[in-house]
């Protein structure tokens, strides 16, 4: 995973609304809008803006909620970095901010909670899919099939600042045309998230899990919100927040159940996540010696090695994710050397089977290494192809802004649970726990190849190794393409 404290060196601009009642309630020896604004001052947020109704309020005095919007309008065309919307009210975990504002991507993204809780005056229904918002509810807009609540911090990235500014300036002119109906000052984040699920940009939902973070109306709910907050030990959640949650069987259950331990002793021996994969990436170069040597004691040794070098590549990812020390570099290295270290294993199988000489009657092998090696790479152009093919497709396909108001009242945003057969069946098996893990496994994971690997030239030889990387891999290579068919067909 990537590291450097250049994440840090993007800094973002920070829209603060004081424009709530909210803003301006009582927290230890001020207000919680100087608590939102103080620990913005701990984050790589390069300037704050605050926003308020009074002309001595705040950085910016608007008189209305159309002003306020054109605030946010302003700041999205000056700004050189992501903008980061808050609302003054929201009392927030530091590592709840966090979650957008340290986030490699820096992207546009809204902090969510999945919960049970359900709606509340200042919690406006979402409906998120596959780590989406792909509708959000306002006063103005209601959504079916919701599963989650927007919790009033949302981030734009440079790359949806255009829209941003547009979506905000047409929604103050939807105000004060009177289309938006009696929405109250506190609906500015609620209104542009809506506003920019509806013009198709892509909105990241960044969950709270074991985080708090929500707004209040009065000081009794105030005092309760900032009870949960000391309730939390955020060390311990941000470490459990560096294990991925959608990673394949291995990862999940054979190895991030415990390298937690691992990254709290890397963190404390100030090893960084690019050490940590070049120690990945020696142990699969010390593997491939060993199977090189062709003998059953050494293709144990190296399947042993495999299995600790893709240990490590989980823990330099999360060791990433907990000391949030991101770089392009570092995402460059993890992704390459997870080939390489694949790759340079498919040699010293081959070279151990085939008795180190090319020109053993063996080298048949060497057809087959050669195979495994062409199919993965198949693979990884099937899923890089289509992951950019459906940016841009998102991108293609954004309907004009003014499709976000109706000229006949209240937005109801639709149940999509559309698609094809394949498609409907997918979803329906993602619902499943024992057939979303199936799919997982189905689909050979880097995981599940290191142990298929590990196995069979420990037990059996690498014929039977490339052999396995061939059916296996033909099978979730079928798989994957006719899924992606069916969804692009959709």
């Amino acid at each position: 995973m990537p590291e450097s404290p250049s994440s840090d060196t993007q800094t973002t601009a920070a829209v603060v609304l004081a424009t709530t009642p909210g803003a301006g309630l009582t927290c230890g020896d001020g207000t919680l809008l100087q608590r939102v604004t103080d620990q913005l001052a701990t984050m790589p947020v390069r300037a704050v803006h605050v926003v308020a109704r009074a002309p001595a309020g705040g950085d910016s005095w608007s008189p209305s909620l159309a002003d306020d919007l054109r605030s946010v309008a302003d700041t999205a065309k000056s700004a050189t970095g992501p903008v980061l919307i808050v609302a003054g009210d929201v009392v927030a975990h530091d590592e709840a901010l966090s979650a957008l504002v340290r986030h490699p991507a820096r992207g546009t993204s809204a902090l969510v909670a999945l919960d049970t809780l359900g709606p509340g005056p200042l919690r406006p229904p979402v409906r998120v899919e596959r780590g989406h918002v792909v509708s959000a509810g306002s006063s103005f807009h209601r959504v079916a099939s919701a599963n989650g609540t927007f919790r009033g911090v949302l981030q734009v990235g440079v790359a949806d600042l255009g829209g941003l500014a547009a979506t905000a300036t047409e929604l103050a002119e939807y105000i004060e045309g009177g289309r938006l109906g009696p929405v109250s000052g506190s609906e500015v984040a609620d209104l542009l998230l809506a506003g920019l699920v509806r013009a198709g940009m892509a909105v990241r939902a960044a969950p709270l899990g074991q985080l708090h973070a929500d707004r209040v109306i009065g000081q009794p709910s105030a005092d309760r919100a900032l009870r949960q907050l000391a309730e939390v030990d955020e060390r311990k959640v941000r470490l459990a927040a560096a294990v991925k949650t959608n990673d394949g069987l291995f990862a999940t259950y054979g190895v991030s159940t415990w390298s937690k331990h691992l990254v709290m002793v890397a963190a404390r021996l100030g090893l960084t996540p690019n050490a940590i994969t070049g120690f990945s990436v020696g142990l699969a170069f010390l593997a491939a010696i060993w199977f090189s040597s062709g003998s059953r004691a050494a293709m144990v040794a190296g399947g042993l090695l495999m299995l600790a070098s893709f240990v490590l590549d989980c823990v330099d990812g999360q060791l990433a994710r907990y000391t949030r020390a991101f770089s392009p570099l570092g995402a460059w290295l993890d992704a390459t050397f997870d080939r390489v270290k694949e790759y340079v294993a498919y040699v010293g199988l081959a070279i151990g089977y085939a008795g180190v000489s090319f020109d053993s009657p063996n080298s048949g092998v060497w057809t087959l290494a050669v195979a495994a090696l062409v199919l993965q790479m198949l693979r990884h152009m099937i899923d890089f192809s289509y992951a950019g093919a459906v940016a841009d497709a998102r991108s293609w396909a954004r309907p004009p802004i003014s499709l976000l108001v109706p000229e006949d009242g209240p937005v109801v945003e639709p149940d999509r649970a559309g698609g094809n057969t394949v498609v409907r069946l997918a979803d329906k098996m993602q619902g499943d726990t024992v057939t979303r893990w199936l799919k997982k496994v189905i689909v050979l994971p880097i995981g599940e190849r290191m142990v298929l690997i590990a196995v069979t030239a420990a037990f059996f030889d690498a014929r039977v190794t490339f052999l396995a990387l061939l059916v296996w891999g033909g099978v979730a290579a079928l798989y994957s393409l006719t899924g992606r068919i069916a969804r692009s067909l959709a």
